[in-house]
């Protein structure tokens, strides 16, 4: 199941999204961060079925945006792949095992709605 949370046009995002609605990536969240920290605008989170899983997802995303022009500045956990972090600047993608993406549950740390009802209390 893909859903996007926020629509975007950053096409280092598109190309991401793209490498990983090819490899069948699950649960694929974009969340728009600007106004939460300065590292990076985007970031996009998504599972994979297995190490293996994960891994091609994160090496899928970094192919498919280096042949677009663009270069990750960095990537970790590839070894052991349980959650890759796919640093595109403007974009961060996460690549994680379900079991990672259950414990860190990073789309709720990192939604503004909550941010924004906390700041109405």
């Amino acid at each position: 199941m893909t859903t996007y949370l926020q629509a975007t046009d950053d096409p280092v995002v598109q190309l991401a999204l793209a490498a990983l609605e090819d490899l069948k990536a699950k649960e694929v969240s974009v969340l728009d961060v600007r106004g939460l920290t300065s590292m990076t605008d985007t970031m996009v989170i998504c599972s994979g079925t297995s190490n293996r899983h994960v891994k091609s997802l994160a090496q899928a995303v970094v192919e498919k945006c280096k042949e677009g022009g663009f270069r990750p500045m960095g990537i970790e956990g590839l070894d052991e792949s349980e959650w890759v972090l796919v640093d595109l600047g403007d974009a961060v993608v996460h690549v994680m095992q379900a079991q990672a993406r259950a414990f860190y549950q990073l789309e709720k740390l990192w939604d503004m709605k909550e941010v924004k009802s906390a700041a109405q209390q």
